[in-house]
C-alpha cells in the first residue's frame, strides 16, 4: 500500500503504540483486499458488546486502552446485549453484566460515545454523498451506502476501532466506484403498504443473490418510501443476501435513472415482485404448535415514528395473558417517546420496552427462550425473523397490525 508521510509517521510509532498497531492491522486488511491506499473517514460506528466480543474481546480492549488509545473522530456504538434495568427480570448472568459495564467504561475512556443504537443513521449522524465513514453494523452500512450515497464497508469491531484511531480506512470494496454499480434489476409491482412488506422484499431479493457485491436496482415504485421503509428493506437485504448497497431509481442519490444506477453494467437478472409474491411468503411460515407467546418489535431498533405508531395501535388494548411483547429502541427515541406519552400507552397495554439493546443479541437469549417456554417468535422485522433462528426460535413474519392483533387476541393468523 502507498503510505502518506503522516501514515509513515504512524507506522514509526510517532503517534503512539495504539495508533501504530492499528495502522499495522489496517495495512494487513488492505493488502488482503488489494487496497492501494487509505482514504480519510469522518465518522465511525462500531459494534462492541460482551455477548459478541466475549472475554477474549474484552481482554483485547483492555490491552488497547492500556496503550492510551484515544479515538480521533466521532465514534458511536451499536446496540448492547444488556439493558441494565432488566438484568434481574431476564435472569442475565451477573458476570456478563459486570463485564458489559466494564466494556462500556473502557470505550468511554477511549473517547467513544456509547450511544448503543443500530439506527445511528436516523438519530445521530447522516453522512453526505461521497463521504467516507467506517461503520460496523450491516443495517447501518447498507443505509449509508444506499440512501446517503456515503461510502463504507462492513467493518468488524477491531477494524472500526482502528479506523477511529487512525482516521482512515483501506480503500477497497464500496469505497471504490467499481463496486457501487448496480448488477441486477428488481421491478416493484407490489403495493408495499407495511414495514414488513419492505423487509419481505429484502428476503425475496436477498436469498437468491447472496453476494456482498450484488447491488440490486429497484424500479417501478408507486410512491417515495419513507426512512423506516428503506431501513427495513436494507436490513433484510443485508441479512438475507449479505448485501452492502442497493439503488432505488429516483430515490437514492446515485440512481437518477436505471442507466446511471447500472453505471454501464448489463443486468444479469430482472426480477419482478408482486402482491402475490408477498402473500405466498407470509403464508410460507410454519406456525408449529400455533402458540403466540412472543411478539418482538426490534432488529432494527424502532424510530420515534414506529414507537408512536405502535402506541396508537395498542392504545386501550391489553396484551393477551401468556403472551409477551418486546419493543427495543435507543435512549434518545425512548426518552422522547416517554415525554410524548407513547411509552405510557404501550406500557399500559402490557408491552415491555427495552433501551439500547437489540432483542436478537440479548445476553443468554437461548436460555431465556428455554426458561419462558417460547416456541414461536412473531415480528414485523424480516431481519430478526431471519437472524434469531440461531437461537432455535420458530420465526414468523407478519405485518405490523397482524402482530398487534396476535398480541392482543393470543391467536396467530
Amino acid at each position: 500500500m502507498q503510505l502518506t508521510s503522516e501514515e509513515q509517521a504512524m507506522l514509526r510509532g510517532d503517534l503512539g503504540v495504539a495508533v501504530k498497531e492499528a495502522l499495522e492491522y489496517q495495512i494487513r486488511v488492505g493488502e488482503f483486499f488489494g487496497a492501494r491506499r487509505f482514504v480519510p473517514v469522518t465518522n465511525v460506528h462500531m459494534m462492541g458488546d460482551i455477548e459478541v466480543m466475549g472475554e477474549g474481546g474484552l481482554s483485547w480492549l483492555k490491552c488497547t486502552a492500556e496503550k492510551k488509545a484515544r479515538c480521533a473522530v466521532n465514534v458511536t456504538t451499536n446496540a448492547r446485549c444488556i439493558d441494565f434495568d432488566f438484568t434481574e427480570k431476564l435472569q442475565q448472568d451477573p458476570k456478563a453484566v459486570a463485564e458489559e459495564r466494564e466494556l462500556i467504561g473502557l470505550l468511554r475512556g477511549m473517547n467513544v460515545t456509547t450511544t448503543d443504537t443500530c439506527i445511528n443513521y436516523q438519530t445521530l449522524y447522516q453522512p453526505h454523498l461521497g463521504e467516507h465513514v467506517a461503520w460496523g453494523d450491516t443495517g447501518t452500512v447498507i443505509y449509508a451506502n444506499s440512501v446517503f450515497g456515503a461510502r463504507t464497508n462492513f467493518e468488524s469491531g477491531p477494524a472500526a476501532l482502528a479506523a477511529a484511531l487512525t482516521r482512515r480506512v483501506p480503500e477497497y470494496g464500496f469505497h471504490l466506484d467499481a463496486h457501487r454499480k448496480g448488477t441486477f434489476i428488481v421491478n416493484l409491482e407490489a403495493d408495499l403498504d407495511d414495514l414488513a412488506d419492505w423487509g419481505a422484499v429484502g428476503k425475496l431479493v436477498g436469498e437468491p443473490h447472496q453476494n456482498y457485491f450484488e447491488v440490486p436496482v429497484f424500479t417501478g415504485l408507486k410512491r417515495i418510501p419513507v426512512a423506516d421503509e428503506l431501513k427495513h428493506l436494507g436490513c433484510a437485504l443485508a441479512s438475507y443476501g449479505s448485501m452492502g448497497m442497493f439503488h432505488m431509481v429516483g430515490v437514492t442519490p446515485e440512481a437518477p435513472s436505471v442507466e446511471a444506477a447500472l453505471g454501464g453494467n448489463k443486468p444479469h437478472t430482472v426480477m419482478t415482485i408482486t402482491n402475490a409474491d408477498l402473500e405466498r411468503l407470509y403464508q410460507s411460515y410454519d406456525l408449529k404448535d400455533g402458540r403466540c407467546d412472543l411478539i418482538v418489535f426490534s432488529g432494527p431498533q424502532l424510530s420515534l415514528w414506529e414507537v408512536k405508531d405502535l402506541s396508537e395501535r395498542f392504545d386501550g388494548k391489553k396484551v393477551h395473558p401468556g403472551t409477551q411483547v418486546f419493543v427495543t429502541s435507543s435512549n434518545g427515541v425512548l426518552s422522547a417517546a416517554r415525554k410524548l406519552g407513547y411509552v405510557q400507552k404501550l406500557e399500559a397495554a402490557g408491552v415491555t420496552l427495552m433501551e439500547g439493546v437489540c432483542f436478537y443479541i440479548l445476553q443468554n437469549l437461548s436460555q431465556l427462550r428455554e426458561r419462558n417456554g417460547w416456541t414461536n417468535l412473531i415480528s414485523n422485522s424480516a431481519k430478526i425473523v431471519n437472524i434469531i433462528g440461531a437461537h432455535r426460535f420458530n420465526t414468523i413474519l407478519r405485518r405490523t397490525q397482524d402482530c398487534v392483533d396476535i398480541a392482543v387476541t393470543g391467536r396467530i393468523r
